[in-house]
């Protein structure tokens, strides 16, 4: 990874934590964010691959911890009440994005969302990039603990949300 290379990536989630009003809660929340971003063609800085929690990029974890230490980027860990912790990310950074584009749509659309259904609909999204003939079912197979209450059907609505917006690359219709 180049020092250019780097910059562009610590730019990258500054920009995106900044979009969302300078507040976004949470890792997973952070990866979903720029895979969407990736597959909209709204973003090229990171590659992802699927791991546990659907798709993940290394370049961005690492990208992320040096941008809490060299940017202004701050992420604080609190404690769930069952003991677990999770992040919050903040900035004062204006954002460079315009409030009215595609990649601001799709940035506060994900940060409003419950974090599991933007997890379910993400990876349903990716699994269909990777070529799966029915993406949500590989979804439920893989997450049957995260898919109970409705929430697969509300990551489906949601995903129709995202889905919904004009991006240069278009999601996949599913």
């Amino acid at each position: 990874m180049t020092h250019k290379n780097i910059t562009s990536e610590i730019d990258e989630i500054v920009d995106i934590v900044a979009t969302a009003n300078g507040n976004l809660i949470g890792r997973t929340r952070l990866q979903k964010t720029a895979c969407l971003l990736t597959m909209a063609g709204l973003s090229d800085r990171f590659s992802f691959i699927y791991k546990h929690y659907g798709p993940f990029s290394q370049d961005l974890a690492d990208a992320t911890e040096l941008a809490t230490l060299f940017s202004n980027l701050s992420e604080e860990q609190r404690r769930t009440q069952w003991g677990s912790t999770y992040s919050v990310f903040t900035t004062c950074t204006k954002a460079t994005t315009r409030i009215d584009s595609p990649r601001a749509r799709m940035i506060s659309i994900a940060n409003a969302a419950d974090p599991i259904e933007l997890e379910l609909a993400t990876t349903a999204a990716f699994l269909a990039k990777q070529g799966f003939n029915d993406p949500w079912a590989e979804t439920a197979s893989r997450k049957p603990e995260k898919i109970a209450n409705g929430r697969l059907d509300r990551a489906k609505c949601l995903y129709k949300r995202l889905l919904a917006i004009d991006t240069p690359k278009p999601l996949p219709a599913i």
